[in-house]
C-alpha cells in the first residue's frame, strides 16, 4: 500500500516532497562535495507484470535559445529490476560497486552528453523538474549509448504504468 493507503503506483523521495524544492546538494549550485548528488527515490505498488523500470528526469521548463520550451534531460536510468525498491542518495555512477540487483542497471546520457545525474544550475529559478518512472513488461536493449530519445522509443508498447514526482528549482 502507498503511504496514503491507495494502491496507486507511486514515486517518492525522502528529500523532495511532491512539487517541493529540489534541495541544493542535488543541484550544481551545492558546495564542494555536496553538489550534484543524485536524489534518493522510492517506488511503491508496481503494476502487475512489471519486469523492469526506467526513469527519466527532465527540466520541463527549459527554454530553447532558438524557440519554445524544450525539456532538458538531467538523468536517464534503465533496466531497474522490480526487486529494487528505490535508488539511494548518491546512487549515480555507483551501480557496479553496489552490486547485487543494482549491477544490471544502466545510466544513460543526460543532455550534457555524459552518463549519470547532473543537477541544475540555472540563470533563473522556478523551473519544474519531472521525475518519471515507467513500469515495463520487458528489458530494454539499447546498446552502449543510452539516451532519453532511445529509451522513450524503446518503451513504446511496453509501458504498464507511470509514476511522477515533481520538484521545483
Amino acid at each position: 500500500m502507498a503511504s496514503d493507503g491507495s494502491g496507486e503506483f507511486k514515486l517518492v523521495s525522502p528529500t523532495i516532497s511532491n512539487e517541493g524544492r529540489l534541495p541544493r546538494h542535488h543541484t550544481d549550485e551545492g558546495q564542494g562535495a555536496k553538489k550534484n548528488i543524485s536524489p534518493p527515490l522510492e517506488w511503491y505498488n508496481l503494476p502487475e507484470g512489471t519486469k523492469y523500470l526506467a526513469l527519466v528526469v527532465e527540466d520541463i521548463d527549459a527554454p530553447d535559445p532558438d524557440g519554445p520550451i524544450v525539456p532538458w534531460t538531467h538523468w536517464v536510468v534503465v533496466n531497474i529490476p522490480p526487486t529494487v525498491k528505490g535508488l539511494p542518495e548518491g546512487f549515480s555512477g555507483k551501480e557496479e560497486e553496489m552490486g547485487g540487483d543494482y549491477k544490471g542497471i544502466k545510466e544513460g546520457n543526460n543532455d550534457w552528453k555524459v552518463p549519470g545525474w547532473r543537477g541544475p544550475r540555472l540563470p533563473t529559478h522556478g523551473h519544474r523538474f519531472q521525475f518519471k518512472l515507467y513500469a515495463l513488461d520487458d528489458e530494454l536493449n539499447l546498446g552502449n549509448k543510452v539516451t532519453k530519445e532511445k529509451t522513450l522509443e524503446a518503451i513504446e508498447g511496453h509501458v504498464l504504468g507511470e509514476a511522477v514526482l515533481m520538484a521545483k528549482f
